[in-house]
């Protein structure tokens, strides 16, 4: 029997703007609305009186924070793929799974589940961390701001799976 062999696709936002950079018409904007809509709630359900003056402070730090804390995922992902080539024989490809389907094996699920979470927490930390100068968020604000924030933008797109 013939070996199959399956180009993977791990990066798939990076190569697909690689391959189509006007989808960067949608991405980056819409980044941004979902960043300052989930920011914009946050405040809403804490009852903050100055939603609007904290959003025009924090709304491009959490935007590009977001950016790097996907990186991180991201990175990690890739990780996954360099370990699963040189033992894709002795693993019997389990790694090579979050490739294209995180779901096919249950490793695959656990190592996607760490890359999303990896993400999320650097999301909490930075944001926490931009959120140091913005004098109208008291430490409870900031806490929870951050938490929602880090759960709801986490990449959880690297569990859609792709098939080639």
């Amino acid at each position: 029997m013939k070996k199959q062999t399956r180009i993977y696709n791990l990066l798939f936002p990076i190569w697909l703007i690689w391959l189509f950079p006007q989808v960067l018409v949608f991405v980056i904007p819409g980044n941004l609305i979902i960043d300052c809509a989930v920011l914009f709630f946050t405040l809403l359900a804490l009852k903050h009186a100055q939603k609007g003056a904290v959003v025009k402070q924090l709304w491009w730090k959490f935007w590009l924070l977001g950016f790097a804390a996907d990186l991180v995922g991201t990175a990690w992902m890739f990780l996954g793929w360099l370990l699963s080539v040189p033992f894709e024989d002795l693993w019997d490809g389990t790694l090579s799974y979050i490739m294209y389907d995180p779901f096919g094996h249950p490793l695959a699920f656990l190592w996607t589940l760490a890359g999303v979470a990896l993400a999320g927490a650097c999301i909490y930390l930075f944001d926490r961390r931009a959120m140091g100068s913005c004098e109208l968020l008291d430490h409870r604000q900031r806490h929870v701001t951050a938490l929602t924030m880090a759960i709801v933008t986490a990449p959880w797109l690297f569990f859609i799976p792709l098939y080639l």
